[in-house]
């Protein structure tokens, strides 16, 4: 499955049919509509996408809910609990240092660190810092629809960037989308990774931003907001269901079943009641004793069958003395 977790959100529905049938073409199966927000966050965080899209989709496309924040003040973060709360996934766009180092350290909760590779950064990308990141299940992403259809310098801007990220990352933790606002900014999975390479991000590195990466940055965010303190997930409990005992006759000998699977003392049989099975000692010691006792019978019967021709004799030898 190939993901592109940044497709941006307009109203005008034609447009963004038009471009999520041409992903569905091209191979992706899982897109994530971003609304983005720059500056402070309003009163009213509700989710501007709907849901469902009022369009039809492709049966092999499925649709998430994305927002994106552009980070410039360190302090703009004590209502991102409330914000992740309306998306499936929560994304920050830092555009500072400053902002960047807190977004990689200490920022919580968040999905992805977008940055905007079609512009030109005054700093760095530290090797330290973006590990920081992906060590805490964070992942980078890198965005090329601008760099695009954009002006050539924001192509350069593009593979100086991504050339940087890659460099920092060594390649672990990296998120490949498009950020298409229309159908032309698209392109297919396969052509990504060859364009990756040229990044310095290996084939299968490549093949990883658009798969597997991409899926473990969704099922942690649907992990956390699902489960207890994003670890353990309580799917089905094995509780038995409880049987009551019917009434009238059709109740009679039918034993009621508690919580925990014991019948009640006042159904359980009596241990007198019940046969035992034999061992195999107890078995032998039986046949035995029947084969004694049909001996003894036939040595009885033989002795009396003995006295009974013996007797005519007796009786001549009598007559005669």
């Amino acid at each position: 499955m190939f993901y592109d977790l940044n497709v941006s959100y307009t109203a005008n529905h034609v447009e963004l049919q038009r471009t999520l049938a041409f992903l569905a073409e091209l191979g992706y199966n899982v897109i994530a509509l971003s609304h983005t927000i720059n500056g402070k966050l309003p009163a009213d965080l509700t989710s501007p996408i709907p849901s469902p899209i009022p369009f039809s989709t492709s049966k092999t496309l499925r649709l998430l809910t994305r927002c994106t924040l552009h980070l410039s003040d360190p302090s703009q973060n004590h209502r991102l609990s409330s914000l992740a709360a309306n998306y499936t996934l929560l994304a920050i766009r830092p555009t500072s240092e400053k902002t960047l180092q807190q977004a990689c350290i200490s920022l919580s909760p968040i999905d992805l660190i977008s940055l905007d590779c079609s512009i030109r950064y005054p700093f760095y990308f530290r090797q330290k810092t973006l590990s920081a990141a992906v060590e805490r299940g964070v992942r980078i992403e890198i965005c090329y629809g601008v760099g695009i259809l954009g002006t050539g310098e924001q192509r350069r801007n593009l593979i100086s960037n991504a050339t940087q990220l890659v460099r920092a990352t060594r390649g672990r933790g990296v998120v490949i989308s498009s950020e298409a606002g229309r159908a032309l900014a698209c392109r297919g999975p396969w052509d990504m990774v060859n364009m990756a390479a040229g990044w310095g991000l290996g084939r299968e590195r490549g093949v990883e931003a658009l798969g597997r990466e991409a899926r473990g940055v969704v099922v942690a965010a649907e992990m956390r907001k699902s489960s207890y303190r994003g670890v353990v997930d309580v799917v089905f409990g094995g509780e038995k269901p409880q049987v009551e005992k019917e009434a009238g006759d059709k109740g009679k000998g039918k034993g009621k079943m508690v919580q925990d699977g014991k019948r009640k003392a006042e159904d359980e049989v009596p241990e007198k009641d019940v046969e035992k099975p034999l061992s195999k000692t107890q078995m032998r010691k039986r046949a035995k004793r029947a084969r004694m006792e049909k001996a003894e019978e036939i040595h009885t019967e033989a002795g009396e069958g003995l006295g009974k021709s013996l007797q005519p004799h007796a009786d001549d030898l009598k007559d005669q003395g």
